[in-house]
């Protein structure tokens, strides 16, 4: 489960991330809370988080190219230095009590703007790092290390914004990012597995876009993370608004949501990292589940029942995200890799312009439960159809039966199909 960690450059890329991703979701949940607090509006939520990744959407593929083209470790110290100066700055204008939304809003965008070479560059690292042998495995130690966090950062965020303020989250947030910094100048360069850069040239966003279209086992997973991205992952509108609209518990509640979420998610990445394959039956399943997860907490009359779901949500939803990264990454040309992964993070992270607005007003106009409940419409929708779609592409058909008493239903070559038809 922890064999990447025997790698001594990942394993000062795992801890710096250790750091850095604890102030990362503290100062998720400061930013949602500010803006609710200083608003009372889930739709003024919906657009912070739009802001943050709407350089995603716009300028994604274009990242992807600038990745394949640099040095991943330089690109990096620059991007994380970026983010860390940008939440010590919303940092001081929040403890001197001068923030407004706009403050947030425009954080939120320039921490966006980083994320567009941040995120691809972290993605395709992990491969120089580990090599290929022992990229799943890192893959997946990666998601663990982001959830785990999770576990710590909202408790903390929550006990500071109750205690001494929201400022002080975000300067946490910014001093974290020492860690990864650190960890990136420590790295010995000759251990790195040297993966051959683009060269500079024309045509290449083209060809990432070209080369994504013509592999179904790419195209297809990145279509349903888009939906599900889009639509059912808008937890900082949709948590924020149960929290104090529903159960009216206020930031407490908000942070307990996002903590046991966080558990889940660790047991679905740990999972993950035990598993020898991604497979696409799995991603299909787990984004079905996850679907009809979020659709069943919406109709939860109580807040420990809430609460109590937010645990099998997060296992779930993590069990998609993991296994769509690890089968993108395993399935694409190492040259190819910053555009690729581009491309997947722009669908996932850059659809919340689209939709946070739109889950917002839903949350707004009909309420919370309203909101969840479509979120997971639209996931178990997304994931039966584009079930279907692969399950033509690779020439599958659906077969029910029995195996050792139990009912089992499962995905067949037409070919098997036939044989185990019974004779005229």
């Amino acid at each position: 489960m922890f064999s990447s960690l025997t790698v001594r450059n990942y394993r000062l890329f795992f801890m710096g991330q250790v750091v850095s991703n604890i102030g990362t979701w503290m100062q998720r949940i400061a930013q949602d809370w500010l803006v609710l607090s200083l608003t009372g509006s889930s739709a003024a939520v919906g657009i912070t988080t739009a802001l943050q990744f709407l350089p995603m959407l716009l300028f994604g593929l274009y990242g992807g190219v600038l990745v394949d083209r640099l040095r991943k470790r330089p690109a990096l110290l620059v991007t994380q230095s970026s983010m860390a100066l940008t939440a010590i700055a919303l940092a001081v204008l929040t403890i001197t009590g001068q923030v407004q939304v706009w403050h947030v809003y425009v954080a939120a965008f320039a921490v966006g703007l980083a994320t567009v070479v941040d995120n691809p560059a972290r993605q395709s690292f992990v491969s120089e790092l580990v090599g290929p042998g022992q990229l799943q495995n890192a893959v997946s130690l990666n998601s663990a290390n982001f959830q785990s966090a999770r576990l710590v950062g909202p408790a903390v965020a929550g006990l500071l914004i109750t205690g001494v303020g929201t400022g002080y989250a975000f300067l946490f947030n910014g001093l974290s990012f020492i860690a990864p910094l650190t960890g990136l100048l420590l790295m010995r360069a000759r251990e790195l597995h040297v993966v051959e850069r683009a060269p500079r040239g024309k045509g290449q966003l083209r060809e990432g876009v070209r080369y994504v279209t013509g592999r179904p086992e790419l195209i297809w997973p990145i279509v349903l993370v888009g939906f599900v991205g889009t639509f059912a992952f808008n937890f900082p509108v949709y948590l924020s608004a149960f929290a104090d609209d529903v159960f009216h518990a206020g930031a407490g509640a908000y942070s307990m949501f996002n903590t046991l979420m966080a558990v889940g998610s660790v047991a679905g990445a740990l999972l993950a990292a035990r598993r020898g394959t991604a497979r696409l039956r799995l991603l299909i399943a787990a984004a079905m589940a996850f679907g009809a997860l979020e659709i069943l907490a919406a109709t939860t009359p109580t807040l420990w029942m809430f609460a109590l779901l937010m645990v099998p949500l997060g296992l779930f939803g993590m069990t998609v995200n993991v296994t769509t990264n690890t089968s993108i990454q395993m399935s694409t040309d190492p040259a190819m890799r910053g555009r690729v992964m581009a491309l997947y993070m722009m669908v996932f992270l850059g659809g919340s312009p689209v939709g946070a607005p739109i889950v917002g007003w839903i949350t707004d106009t009909y309420g919370a439960r309203v909101g969840l409940a479509a979120g997971g419409a639209v996931a178990v929708l997304a994931a039966a159809v584009i079930g279907l779609v692969l399950a033509r592409v690779g020439n599958l058909r659906l077969s029910v039966g029995w195996h050792r008493g139990h009912p089992r239903v499962r995905f067949v070559p037409r070919e098997h199909q036939e044989e185990l038809a019974p004779a005229a």
